[in-house]
């Protein structure tokens, strides 16, 4: 008894000594952020605001520089809002149909084309950089949130189709024979029984693309045109704009405004992403 309350002592404290390891860079983001200039002088990274002072997260967000524009972060947040939304909606249905019929509908070469679809999981997407600019001015997207819409749906195509794929895998081929016998075909069979059955892969999936797309640097930054820069970019920006004083507070109130829609997803919707994983979203 004594060596099961010491073990489990021990697992909490290692637990503990974890998350505060990991919640370290957002303690000091967070604290930075509501001191003024003078208490970021005379106090170090760990010491707590003397006085709360929002000023720095008013002017990461309206009035901040990046670069030559002094609007803040604001247009590079609702530019993401605009590009994310769409983006996670499409990829996360196009996997979903994907998945369906590389699960429930198999054809001749089936396997062979889940396989191909595979490497995109592990592809690193510096490769395609390249071949989707000249597809995006192919199509005249370029510069656009429209293209950047259709390069993370791309992206994200092969890491959906595998979690909905490897969910459905699991759901009886009996369900599926008895509504054909029933006169039941394609689209009915997936509203009417597969769709009602996903929604915890649904959740996985909705909050891994939100995540990756909300974050994501890389396609932002080659990809995106003046007016449609994603907040990452506009956090990058804004961070290496120089001036005569370094505003550390400014910059870390922006970090943590980018960072906030995604912090909120896993708030409000982490047990779903935890069920869903465990429901067998990532088996197979």
């Amino acid at each position: 008894m004594i060596a099961k309350y010491i073990s489990r002592t021990l697992l909490y404290a290692v637990l503990l000594i974890a998350a505060l390891f990991f919640l370290a860079p957002f303690y000091v983001m967070l604290a930075t952020s509501l001191k003024d200039a003078a208490q970021i002088r005379s106090g170090n990274l760990l010491s707590l605001p003397t006085s709360i002072n929002f000023d720095a997260w008013g002017l990461a967000w309206s009035s901040a520089c990046t670069g030559v524009d002094c609007r803040g972060l604001q247009p590079y947040f609702w530019n993401s809002v605009t590009m994310a939304v769409p983006a996670v909606l499409l990829s996360t249905a196009w996997g979903a149909i994907n998945g369906y019929v590389l699960s429930l509908w198999k054809f001749k070469g089936s396997e062979l084309l889940f396989g191909f679809l595979l490497f995109g999981v592990f592809m690193p997407f510096q490769v395609v950089l390249l071949p989707m600019s000249q597809v995006l001015g192919f199509l005249n997207l370029s510069s656009s949130i429209g293209g950047l819409v259709l390069v993370h749906c791309l992206a994200g195509m092969a890491g959906t189709t595998l979690f909905f794929r490897n969910y459905y895998t699991a759901i009886p081929r009996e369900l599926v024979n008895a509504a054909r016998i029933d006169g039941a075909g394609f689209w009915r069979i997936f509203w009417r029984i597969v769709l009602p059955l996903s929604t915890p892969i649904l959740m996985v999936t909705l909050i891994w693309q939100f995540t990756n797309i909300w974050n994501d640097f890389l396609f932002g930054v080659a990809f995106s045109g003046a007016d449609s820069k994603p907040i990452t970019v506009g956090l990058n920006n804004m961070a290496n704009t120089s001036s005569s004083v370094k505003s550390y507070n400014v910059d870390m109130a922006a970090a943590v405004i980018a960072g906030l829609p995604t912090m909120l997803v896993y708030v409000l919707a982490g047990q779903y992403f935890v069920k869903g994983l465990t429901a067998g979203a990532v088996k197979g």
